[in-house]
């Protein structure tokens, strides 16, 4: 960006503090010129991912004090580049990873952090797979390694980690039991997926029936006690995946607590001689240790998942997509628990 090119206007939505879908605010400004090493990405899809519906709640985990801007993911082109940064980034799509601030018309980003986009993949289908598609990818193959003839459990199973992460399993050869509200049953058996009521009492014992000899992998978004009963699901050799804390979603007090415990009964599992092994991915993890790395990582992985969208075998799961200024009814939507995907923000529909 130089003096000749006019100033961009953004548009954000603030999360003030911790409130009701409807107590979010938009706000508009004049985005500073992008700095060296950094370009300015016009928000072309962004969308409500477990951990807004956490931080609006003041529960994520290493979230930065109200009021700022959430939204974890975008798709976007690049309109303005700054100092040092290749000019030849301008006009293209990319994929960036932000934890916040992604809830803009406009955002400003490090190049250094932006993953590849093809022009032939929709940018709402794209931003559907981004975090999520990595987080799947990455449990899948880097954290359990399951291979092909295995069986995993997905609790989740229509969520939108949940949904990406079968898929990527049936397109692998893998058996999955996935639970689900009876609403998104027939969805997933489609998918090859084998559903279980996830709001039956008795719902392990379920899943039990199915794989008497126990599961390969467990992965498991909620947390709190129940993730004793994923623990048991496993048979010798298979591997416990932890990637969230919904059960203490609501719970008031320490954001950080119910992970801090859910970190030790994990270290406690690992301990054990049984032949099976417990583990919490955190997307973030090695990124401030190498950087590049890190980063490396997360595009080749998305590159993968965006290959397989690409050729049809991954269909990521849209629930709905809503205007930028329309984003309490995203949220909202979001949080009903009706949704099967994604709920996916774009600048207007």
């Amino acid at each position: 960006m130089n003096s000749a090119t006019p100033a961009i206007t953004a548009t954000e939505i603030v999360l003030p503090g911790k409130v009701e879908p409807a107590g979010l605010e938009t706000r508009t400004h004049e985005l500073p010129a992008p700095g060296k090493g950094q370009v300015v990405l016009r928000m072309e899809a962004t969308g409500v991912c477990f951990a807004e519906q956490q931080m609006r709640r003041g529960k994520y985990y290493d979230q930065p004090p109200f009021p700022f801007v959430p939204g974890y993911d975008l798709v976007g082109t690049v309109t303005a580049t700054g100092p040092g940064t290749d000019a030849a980034l301008m006009g293209r799509r990319f994929a960036a990873i932000t934890k916040t601030g992604a809830w803009a018309s406009h955002l400003i980003v490090d190049a250094a952090d932006l993953m590849p986009v093809p022009d032939e993949i929709d940018p709402a289908v794209a931003e559907t797979v981004t975090v999520n598609g990595v987080t799947a990818w990455q449990m899948l193959y880097r954290t359990a390694k399951v291979r092909s003839g295995q069986t995993i459990v997905v609790l989740g199973a229509n969520g939108g980690v949940g949904s990406t992460l079968v898929q990527l399993a049936r397109h692998a050869g893998i058996t999955v039991i996935g639970t689900a509200s009876p609403r998104h049953h027939d969805a997933l058996r489609k998918l090859g997926v084998t559903p279980v009521d996830y709001r039956d009492p008795d719902m392990y014992a379920r899943i039990r029936e199915l794989a008497p000899d126990g599961v390969d992998a467990v992965f498991d978004h909620v947390g709190g006690p129940a993730i004793e009963d994923s623990w048991q699901l496993l048979r010798r050799g298979g591997t416990l995946v932890s990637y969230g804390t919904a059960a203490s979603k609501d719970e008031e007090g320490n954001s950080q607590l119910p992970v801090l415990k859910l970190f030790a009964r994990l270290n406690t599992w690992n301990a054990l001689p049984n032949g099976r092994s417990a583990h919490f991915y955190n997307l973030w993890a090695g990124k401030r240790r190498c950087q590049k790395t890190w980063q490396q990582r997360m595009t080749d992985d998305l590159t993968q998942v965006l290959r397989l969208v690409a050729d049809g075998a991954l269909v990521p799961q849209i629930a709905a997509k809503f205007a930028l200024t329309d984003t309490v009814a995203a949220l909202q939507l979001a949080e009903s628990r009706t949704v099967a995907g994604k709920v996916v923000i774009v600048p207007e529909v």
